[in-house]
């Protein structure tokens, strides 16, 4: 893989399991709220928004790899009006800078709970429109494999995907840190946690499900595209089968199985060991299955022309 490809594959899923993440934990701890009140529902929140600023931060640098200057990154926003690639880095930025400030006022309880409530609105809409930008970028008349549909669909998809399992190891983790400093309050902690990871894997089978049309009506929309679709079909077919089928298999596995047996095994969390690994199995196969996919999203593109 070059250097390039790396820098992308990085970037765009790294970025998209960041705003997956602050999306899917801002519903989460809203419904938490709802049900167990705040002082509880923000135990286990606060310790799994740390995990996101890292994620962001690791993309936006994995970014400037695929620059031939990375010194002269700030001009690739001066284009705003007419460029996707800058808006791309302008909500990307943005989105770091708002949910870097949410999670500041959020972990020291700076501000009312209103107040923290609406920027974690404009910050997700901004991640949501960053995820959109990205897409876009690729929507090139050029690149028949890109412009369509299916890479908008697919990119919302991972976003959640990811999203929603890097969240379920992040409350893991919380509850983990949590058991043993806040020994009294486990039997709560572990009730909410049961349901977190029981809804969640609800939500993980169904992205499953609408990935899997996704790719289907990709590739046959390739095989009935121009002619360098249809390339790009083949070398689908042919020369990345098996990487594509690893793909497919690993998303399968951790997305399909390991979330159903772990929405079994949620019920009650009497045996938290086999329940986490199933949460932390799942999620690094899906992990690894979505950058297998970007990757070939990137090497079986065929371009028009010269």
């Amino acid at each position: 893989m070059r250097t390039e490809e790396t820098a992308l594959v990085l970037f765009t899923i790294l970025g998209q399991m960041a705003v997956g993440s602050f999306v899917i934990l801002g519903i989460v701890h809203w419904w938490a709220v709802g049900r167990y009140g705040t002082a509880k529902a923000d135990k286990l929140a606060d310790y799994a928004l740390l995990a996101i600023g890292p994620v962001m931060i690791l993309g936006m640098l994995a970014s400037l790899l695929h620059l031939g200057n990375p010194v002269n990154a700030y001009r690739a926003v001066l284009h705003v009006g007419t460029s996707w690639l800058s808006r791309e880095i302008l909500l990307g930025s943005l989105f770091a800078a708002l949910g870097a400030l949410f999670a500041l006022l959020q972990w020291f309880k700076i501000g009312s709970t209103i107040l923290r409530g609406v920027l974690a609105v404009i910050a997700a809409g901004v991640g949501l429109a960053f995820v959109f930008a990205m897409a876009r970028v690729y929507q090139l008349p050029t690149m028949p494999a890109w412009n369509t549909w299916t890479t908008t669909a697919s990119f919302f998809v991972t976003t959640f995907l990811l999203g929603a399992l890097a969240m379920m190891a992040a409350y893991v983790l919380s509850y983990l840190y949590l058991r043993n400093k806040d020994a009294e309050d486990v039997a709560g902690l572990r009730d909410m946690l049961g349901n977190v990871l029981r809804s969640l894997s609800v939500a993980t089978l169904a992205l499953l499900g609408i990935e899997l049309v996704i790719v289907a009506l990709g590739v046959v929309g390739l095989s009935r595209g121009p002619l360098e679709a249809i390339q790009s079909a083949n070398l689908l077919a042919t020369e990345f089968l098996s990487l594509f089928a690893t793909r497919l298999i690993l998303v399968l596995l951790g997305a399909g199985l390991f979330a159903f047996l772990l929405y079994r095994s949620a019920r009650d969390l009497n045996r938290e060991r086999a329940a986490f690994a199933l949460v932390f199995a799942a999620f690094a196969f899906v992990l690894v299955g979505e950058a297998i996919g970007r990757y070939l999203f990137y090497v079986t593109s065929v371009k028009i022309g010269l």
